[in-house]
């Protein structure tokens, strides 16, 4: 059967790049940058938090968040932004992206900002308060993630489409590598105005009091770019796929796109009637139908996804070997409490620039050239061959610290110009429009479920198995060299599931996502 395509979407997809398609790559990339700021941020203070509430008198070793402390600090921004990508996902098809684009922003400026005004007298008091806030932070970035693909794929054209969405998750790059500027900038602000004696010569004036201005000020500033985009989220026009498609105002979507075009459109209501009452267009999401269609391609999004953030939030399991083996992070009581934030970002912004980074547009530069397909599979095995690499003689990396590095980097080089990428770009192309929000916020936050998973199951299955040899806090594991074993493993599992992921690449949203069927008579043709 061919394809009735609605004079507008088709305009869409054959349109040549333009001013607006950019516009939307900085509005929507920027909630992005905003995302990974607030979400990376944590990682940076969160060894400023330990000294300043958790240090005890007379100990040999400044204080660190004891492990269900630490657990809840940086986890619970993963809880609530896998139930923000649930919700919002399904909010988005139901009352629109833009409606609700704008809400996401809202709660994330206002939780950004909430998190560094965490009070309490007590230690338990401010924890408590900035996991209450970051949880709401943490909801609001959900949302981000379905809206912004839906958003920036439903704008796009055909040709081009999956670099735009890339553009706009390599933004999250840009978050984290801004995240250890602003870190550095802060902490070496604060390091030469209230200079203090390390830990072992001076534990007591190690860090001063005006340290507890540094984590607040460092965590607010990730509402400084999330305000700068509201007023251009709010002047966006409702995407004409969901205004035509789902909302079924064809004078709308032609009014809006038209503006954005420059181009006078004709209002095909009477073709939006007839797709509308096309039973191929009508199946929910529980249906059998959607099973039939897209049930093997909901798996393919969702496993990927998942097995994917196992491995790349796990990173954390071996990072600080990385930077302990080349001297970017000395022993903590070598340090002032300042100077050792000053250390740690200074750490993610070069890991950032050399490894993060490019990585993101490598992909954004061969996604429409290489396929989603070819970029997650070589991603995924490449990152299979690294782990492996780094997991089996893992004794012998310790004393070779340049290749330590190298294949830490290569890892998640591999990562960001492979799957951390095509997971996010290809659930926004491949699901009917009346359920594409929905099925990428399925996806996304089975993906956080697994980051859940790599950041802290792993960390707890990553101690020593001997006990006198654990983290303070933490119970005998099976050990770094068998956890990376187990990832690389994870890796290989990915590329497997990879396969159930069909290519949309060259192919407008409605073939891709096998839409409005209709009359021979009305066949556009892909390009």
């Amino acid at each position: 059967m061919a394809r009735d395509q609605l004079q507008v979407l088709n305009a869409l997809d054959v349109a040549k790049t333009q001013v607006y398609h950019f516009t939307t790559i900085v509005i929507a990339g920027m909630g992005f940058f905003t995302d990974a700021y607030d979400l990376f941020s944590i990682s940076l203070v969160a060894k400023l938090l330990g000294r300043l509430y958790y240090t005890k008198p007379g100990a040999p070793k400044p204080g660190v968040l004891p492990p269900s402390v630490s657990s809840s600090v940086t986890g619970v921004a993963l809880v609530g932004t896998l139930i923000g990508q649930l919700f919002f996902g399904w909010l988005g098809d139901k009352m629109g992206r833009k409606k609700v684009y704008g809400l996401t922003l809202i709660i994330m400026i206002i939780c950004a900002l909430a998190s560094g005004f965490s009070f309490g007298h007590t230690p338990k008091g401010v924890m408590a308060s900035l996991c209450f806030f970051r949880f709401w932070l943490g909801f609001g970035i959900g949302g981000d993630y379905p809206l912004s693909a839906t958003i920036m794929a439903e704008y796009a054209n055909k040709k081009t489409r999956g670099a735009f969405i890339a553009a706009v998750f390599a933004m999250q790059g840009m978050g984290i590598l801004f995240s250890g500027i602003i870190s550095l900038i802060v902490s070496t602000a604060f390091d030469r105005h209230y200079p203090t004696p390390t830990y072992e010569e001076n534990p007591a004036l190690s860090t001063p009091p005006e340290a507890d201005y540094v984590w607040r000020i460092v965590l607010m500033f990730g509402a400084l770019p999330a305000a700068l985009t509201f007023y251009w989220r709010m002047k966006m026009p409702e995407t004409a796929r969901y205004t035509a498609l789902i909302a079924k105002n064809a004078k709308q979507a032609a009014l809006d796109m038209g503006k954005v075009l420059n181009v006078d459109m004709e209002a095909e209501e009477e073709k939006v009637e007839k797709i509308s009452r096309d039973k191929n267009n009508n199946f929910g999401l529980f249906s059998r139908e959607f099973v039939r269609r897209h049930g093997l391609h909901l798996f393919g999004t969702t496993s990927t996804w998942f097995l994917l953030d196992i491995a790349f939030y796990s990173q954390n399991l071996f990072q600080k070997d990385v930077l302990s083996a080349i001297g970017w992070i000395p022993a903590a009581k070598t340090m002032n409490g300042i100077n050792e934030v000053f250390r740690i970002s200074k750490a993610q912004t070069l890991i950032a620039l050399c490894s993060t980074v490019p990585g993101y547009w490598f992909t954004v530069a061969f996604i429409d050239i290489m396929g989603r397909f070819a970029i997650q599979l070589m991603g995924f095995f490449f990152m299979t061959v690294f782990m492996f690499a780094i997991a089996i003689p893992y004794d012998h990396w310790k004393t070779n610290h340049l290749g330590f590095v190298i294949m830490y980097a290569l890892t998640f080089f591999f990562a960001n110009f492979g799957p951390n990428a095509t997971t996010f770009v290809v659930p926004a192309e491949i699901f009917p429009a009346r359920l594409r929000s929905t099925c990428h916020g399925i996806s996304a936050a089975t993906g956080k479920a697994g980051a859940i998973i790599g950041a802290y199951g792993f960390l707890y299955a990553a101690q020593s198995q001997d006990k006198t040899k654990t983290d303070a806090g933490y119970p005998p594991g099976i050990g770094i060299k068998n956890a990376l074993i187990i990832l690389g493993c994870i890796n290989a599992l990915g590329m497997i599931c990879t396969f159930a992921v069909p290519e949309p690449n060259g192919k407008s949203l409605e073939e891709a996502s096998q839409e409005t069927f209709g009359d021979d008579d009305d066949e556009v043709q892909g390009a």
